[in-house]
């Protein structure tokens, strides 16, 4: 097989393990309510420990990528994960299964390495597609997640679904380990000089700052809906339970439809032209062309983001209503974060992992952040709590964008004058 053949072949595989990789953070979301039951004492903050958990793992592993054999680390931390998801099935106190959870969601960042790992095997030319693919299969994992862990736990109970997906880890370890290339350490610096050398990376890209905080918002504002939504649809009239909640999963297919689309669309526009361009990290956030091109995709779905939220507030106990807002939201939120990643993901062809690293890790602690908002708006103002909190990180979102493109503007207007005054 031919190294370009192999490729193509690859990154679908990679875009199938990060979804069934990052499935392990989601399935407890279904079954919120039976956990509750088998505790004897609500325990809904699971979704939010298991995710801040991600995002410290993201943050103080994921730099390993560029430091280490990926496919290597890949595999430990595939093993591990099995382990983990045992932990949680048998935990038999809070306390135990919140520490179990939060260990399970700092060990689940396989999908952080493979995305970079997607850009490093692909010519500059795909990599918006290829970040994209990976980004949708990941998407689909999220989707799946609730719509297995639903049916299983409503027929089996909740500890069936852990044990089940850590047999599940342990096979796919051993596929990850014969299909995946070595890929080679692109950096000999210590650990410690590693995770320094991240505050550099924030401080000198600009892009990197504003599309991670584009990402926490959109991202809070996701996971305040799908959080909330076993223990909303629980309480309408009907009293539905975890495998209706886990069925709405479906709807974010459309969802994930945005993830290629969106990586074409950044590959004709050049988003991922700048790594390598010579220009400054100013001039590339500034800049016209690609960069405008992408910020469009951004503004769109944000907006779309924010439709879901008015579809809400309309109509919060129709099951259509719900539907049709799974649906928007899942689709403006891929499509913000695939923009996102791949303008993040070219700034530096030695930093991929590290520039994933910032992004995911802050990326995360916002759908964290949505996720305890969420559950604590829903117990003391009711849904209308969560929608509120869903609309005002996605304006939020909005507004950022519009202010980052103004400045912009008037950066390269001033540029323009100052260089006609020199002719």
């Amino acid at each position: 097989m031919s190294e370009r053949r192999q490729h193509r072949f690859i990154v679908p595989f990679m875009a199938l393990a990060a979804g069934a990789t990052v499935a392990n953070l989601f399935y407890n979301q279904p079954l919120l309510v039976e956990m509750s039951r088998s505790f004897g004492r609500p325990v809904g903050l699971v979704a939010a420990i298991t995710q801040f958990g991600y995002s410290l793992g993201v943050l103080l592993l994921v730099p390993l990528g560029d430091r280490v054999e990926l496919r290597r680390l890949i595999v430990i931390l595939s093993l591990l994960t099995s382990g983990l998801l045992v932990a949680v099935g048998i935990s038999h106190t809070p306390s135990f299964l919140f520490a179990a959870s939060f260990a399970l969601g700092a060990a689940t960042i396989i999908p952080q390495l493979l995305v970079p790992f997607a850009a490093a095997v692909t010519e500059p030319r795909d990599r918006g597609r290829a970040v994209g693919t990976v980004a949708g299969g990941l998407l689909m994992g999220v989707l799946f997640s609730r719509v297995i862990s639903g049916a299983m736990g409503e027929r089996f109970g909740w500890r069936a679904v852990f044990f089940g997906a850590a047999v599940f880890m342990f096979a796919l370890t051993a596929i990850l380990r014969f299909v995946l290339p070595r890929q080679e350490p692109t950096t000999s610096l210590p650990y410690g000089a590693l995770m320094r050398s991240l505050w550099e990376l924030v401080v000198e890209e600009p892009v990197l700052r504003l599309h991670a905080i584009l990402g926490v918002l959109t991202f809070a504002s996701f996971n305040a809906f799908w959080t909330t939504l076993a223990p909303h649809l629980e309480a309408i009239p009907g009293h539905y339970g975890p495998q209706v909640a886990g069925l709405y999963g479906l709807l974010g297919v459309v969802g994930a439809s945005a993830a290629p689309l969106v990586g074409r669309y950044s590959d004709k526009a050049g988003g991922a032209g700048f790594a390598g361009d010579g220009r400054s990290a100013k001039a590339r956030s500034i800049g016209g062309g690609p960069n405008n091109a992408s910020r469009a995709v951004n503004a769109v779905a944000i907006g779309v983001l924010l439709s879901s939220f008015a579809v809400l507030a309309l109509g919060s106990e129709s099951l259509w209503g719900l539907a049709l807002a799974a649906i928007l939201l899942d689709f403006g939120a891929q499509a913000n974060h695939v923009s996102n990643q791949t303008r993040i993901v070219a700034l530096r062809e030695g930093a991929r992992s590290r520039l994933n690293t910032i992004y995911m890790s802050v990326y995360v602690a916002g759908g964290a952040s949505g996720s305890f908002m969420g559950t604590v708006l829903l117990r003391r103002f009711g849904y209308a709590g969560v929608v509120l909190c869903g609309t005002a990180t996605g304006v939020g979102a909005l507004a950022l964008l519009f202010a980052a493109t103004a400045r912009g503007r008037r950066v390269v207007e001033t540029a323009v004058a100052g260089a006609e005054k020199v002719r």
